[in-house]
């Protein structure tokens, strides 16, 4: 396996040519660039949201490539207020083309304790998260790890809920 910083990811997904999947699995996430965003959230402050216009950039990008994105989200309920945060952004992201369903954890089974975005059903990153924030991943190619991950990506779309639906409840 090889480590790729968070700055080389939006190559990686650049030379995606069929499906980004994304799960994740954690309640709360440690993003640095999100700090302000979520004091704000939980404050009922207004966002422009223009720190997270780099990301909805990518997905349309990669998306107008006809390239899909889509993820998972596999959520403890009652939320926390992370999962709350990113539920109130998920709109973002699929407007900007991502394909988005959650999970109640309490019906998905099994749940692996890593994240990991699989691209085109055979490169499989791993998303690890350091103590103080920021995102960097372990790429791997091995065919038993990205069946492994396949499976997890089917179970876990049939059972989720879209995001159109989910956050209607």
């Amino acid at each position: 396996m090889r480590l790729v910083p968070d700055e080389g990811f939006p190559d990686l997904l650049r030379t995606c040519k069929r499906e980004a999947f994304h799960l994740e699995v954690l309640d709360s996430y440690a993003e640095p660039y999100e700090n302000e965003p979520l004091r704000r959230f939980l404050a009922g402050e207004p966002d422009d949201y223009a720190w997270f216009q780099d990301w909805t950039g990518l997905i349309q990008e990669t998306t107008g490539r006809g390239v899909a994105v889509t993820r998972v989200r596999i959520v403890t309920e009652p939320h926390t207020d992370y999962a709350r945060f990113a539920l109130a952004i998920a709109d973002l992201n699929t407007r900007a083309g991502e394909d988005i369903c959650y999970l109640p954890r309490h019906l998905a089974g099994e749940v692996p304790p890593d994240d990991f975005w699989l691209f085109d059903d055979e490169l499989v990153i791993f998303s690890a998260f350091g103590e103080p924030g920021g995102w960097s991943g372990a790429v791997t190619t091995d065919p038993n790890i990205a069946a492994y991950c396949r499976q997890l990506k089917e179970r876990f779309w049939s059972l989720g809920v879209p995001y159109s639906e989910y956050v209607t409840r």
